[in-house]
């Protein structure tokens, strides 16, 4: 066997997230039958970040193991088989062989996302799959502020489902943020980028929510540090839709997608 790693990027409008799920359109549903048929195996993919339904990815990594010896792989003409079959949904950007012991999720260091919010008073039907339109002016000097308390590591249970183990146990939300920031793209175009160790589920789309209800003054900047201290979901901002979400890049020692 041979382990594989290989980065994807995809749009996510067409999927209900990526892990596998009966009866439904997945991404791990389509990529793992278009590596199967192509490796004419079955194939187990780990992932780096399991986006949620409408998410996309452009820097998504994914790492399988091949029954072939690496003389015997063709990894150009692995990628090629990939995009033919799933493009331009899904798209493999590029494939190599790695160590049997690296995994895509446990060995990643960090994970980035990226959230465009459209602040305008009219749509654009080109930026309608990959952002959120936000009619009302927003206070951008406010949402700056409201960035710095998201920085170090923190109970992120105010901006997360909690999840619970097989065995009944409560999952920890404790996680490390180490960069979060607004930036204007132009033309109303606004561009939340946050980096992380890793994030629990719906993290980015509550964060990101918050920050809008600070923009239109429903919450204070000064607020957001008090709502995480607090724990408590319903302090938090609503949720932002997932079209404007996508997971940027993911990070391993001496190397990012």
């Amino acid at each position: 066997m041979t382990r594989l790693r290989m980065v994807l990027a995809y749009d996510g409008s067409g999927f209900h997230g990526f892990a596998a799920n009966d009866g439904v359109r997945t991404v791990a549903g389509e990529l793992s039958g278009a590596l199967g048929r192509y490796l004419g195996h079955d194939v187990e993919l780990t992932v780096a970040g399991r986006t949620d339904a409408g998410v996309h990815a452009r820097g998504q990594v994914v790492t399988f193991d091949a029954g072939a010896a690496v003389a015997d792989l063709d990894l150009e003409a692995l990628v090629r088989s990939v995009n033919h079959q799933c493009g331009p949904a899904i798209a493999a950007r590029e494939a190599e062989v790695v160590p049997a012991e690296f995994d895509a999720r446990f060995s990643a260091l960090s994970r980035r996302y990226r959230y465009l919010v459209l602040n305008r008073p009219h749509p654009d039907p080109f930026l309608a799959a990959t952002s959120w339109h936000v009619e009302r002016p927003l206070d951008r000097w406010a949402m700056d502020l409201a960035c710095d308390p998201f920085i170090g590591e923190h109970d992120f249970a105010a901006y997360c489902r909690r999840p619970k183990h097989r065995d009944g146990s409560v999952a920890s939300l404790v996680r490390r943020v180490n960069e979060a920031t607004w930036a204007d793209d132009g033309d109303g175009l606004l561009r939340f980028e946050i980096e992380a160790s890793s994030f629990c589920h719906q993290m980015v789309r509550s964060i990101v929510g918050t920050m809008v209800a600070v923009g239109h003054g429903r919450l204070r900047a000064g607020d957001v540090a008090g709502i995480i201290r607090s724990g408590d979901r319903s302090k938090a901002g609503d949720l932002a839709p997932p079209e404007g979400l996508t997971l940027w890049s993911v990070g391993y020692a001496g190397w990012s997608s």
